[in-house]
């Protein structure tokens, strides 16, 4: 008996009438994201696994629990090959930084604004809003001395305009500054000494955080673990003087461009490559899962990795997350077939096949039953394909080298020379 294969756990498919809700929020991306100037980029799906664990940082919860591998299959040529290991993407930025160097791209231009959309991969227990196989549309601004509160100011406004222009009408903007990479260690140092007598109230995973990676005991969803956290009095301490200007500066543009936002001293991301500004776009209509989006500055990810000294800025914002939280709002018609041609009798479909082909050719799409059906079936597939017009042989269009037209819309019919086809296709589109 043959083996019925189910999808995979942790991934959907995207049938062909969810699609045409896909290609508008892509389409709308890429009309926004062009308007700030930003060049899409592609990259592969699969990178080597020291990218992930170098840029997002051993600790962190992707590389630890989440990374999806690749296990190479066992043969010869496989024993011989690079001894790399690779991994499918779980986000996009080291991806793109990674091409950023190796392409040279700071000395082609001094500021590479580049976008992407894809999927990523991330080993994580699925549930609503949380695949492991997800799509999400990214930015990343990169570029010698672009450490700038308006660029940040920018992206963190086109972020929200882009969500609004996509139907999420209740997206809710957090923000907060990590400061330098100096100062995001004395966070680190003054975290632990505040939490050092509570590490018995904290959950099995946040206690291995102290130690490794103790920012994420912040992020913590463990109910124990955020009542600890509330008790702690953050009021960044802290940042030095240039840093805290640095973040004044950026709220009062964020504030001029009309931005709304609260600003949270808890919020810090799960990737080790931030610094400065941080921030996070939620919808509560998404329950426990409420992320949207998220993004920050990370000026020295590009030196870690082997390039020049630049600053850099991005987000990224889940397809699938938008789709869910745009609940219907967006009303994305199903496309239509331009002509659907019916054969009354099996001895005719060679006749609608060539024409058919004719009428591909001259622009407009088309399509036919080669079943043999009755009139009455083919009539259901011409409503059902959303057709604007049926064209239908018979014995006696055949007889008389015609085809009847018939306008879907109206039920408006004519007799149409087949000599004429041509002209009448061009008045049809």
């Amino acid at each position: 008996m043959a083996k019925n294969f189910s999808l995979p756990r942790g991934a959907t498919d995207i049938l062909p009438q969810d699609i045409p809700l896909w290609i508008h929020i892509e389409k709308t991306a890429r009309q926004i994201l062009n308007l700030y100037g930003y060049q899409e980029i592609r990259t592969p799906l699969f990178e080597e696994t020291e990218l992930f664990a170098r840029s997002m940082g051993q600790t962190s919860d992707v590389v630890q629990k989440q990374m999806l591998t690749l296990q190479p299959s066992k043969s010869p040529e496989n024993e011989k090959a690079e001894s790399a290991h690779y991994a499918l993407r779980p986000e996009g930025t080291a991806s793109v930084v990674r091409s950023y160097i190796e392409n040279h791209l700071d000395k082609k231009e001094s500021l590479s604004k580049l976008f992407y959309i894809g999927p990523m991969f991330r080993g994580e227990r699925p549930q609503k809003g949380r695949l492991r196989q997800f799509h999400q549309i990214g930015v990343e601004a990169i570029g010698p001395g672009t450490a700038s509160p308006y660029l940040d100011a920018e992206v963190i406004a086109c972020s929200m305009y882009l969500l609004k222009s996509l139907g999420v009408s209740g997206a809710q903007l957090k923000i907060n500054t990590l400061g330098t990479y100096a100062n995001k260690e004395e966070f680190k140092n003054i975290l632990r000494g505040k939490l050092s007598g509570k590490l018995s109230e904290l959950c099995w995973d946040c206690q291995n955080r102290f130690e490794r990676n103790v920012l994420r005991i912040l992020d913590c969803k463990v109910p124990a673990c955020k009542m600890a956290v509330q008790k702690l009095k953050l009021n960044y301490e802290w940042l030095d003087a240039e840093s805290k200007t640095y973040f004044d500066t950026m709220k009062k543009i964020l504030s001029g461009l009309n931005v709304i936002y609260n600003e949270d001293p808890y919020l810090v991301r799960g990737l080790d490559y931030y610094t400065h500004t941080v921030f996070e776009i939620s919808d509560s209509s998404l329950g426990s899962q409420d992320a949207v989006g998220a993004g920050g500055r990370y000026n020295n990810l590009i030196t870690e990795l082997g390039g020049p000294q630049v600053d850099a800025i991005g987000f990224a914002l889940g397809i699938e997350r938008i789709i869910l939280a745009q609940q219907g709002k967006i009303q994305v018609p199903q496309p239509s077939l331009d002509i659907f041609v019916i054969a009354m009798e099996e001895k005719f479909i060679k006749n609608a096949f060539a024409l058919v082909q004719q009428i591909r050719h001259n622009g407009l799409s088309a399509d036919a039953s080669y079943e043999g059906s009755s009139m009455k079936s083919q009539m259901r597939q011409a409503n059902k394909r959303n057709a604007r017009y049926v064209m239908i042989l018979g014995e006696d269009e055949i007889k008389a080298n015609e085809v009847a037209l018939k306008n879907m819309q109206n039920g408006d019919q004519e007799k149409v020379s087949l000599n004429l086809i041509n002209e009448t296709i061009q008045k049809l589109k």
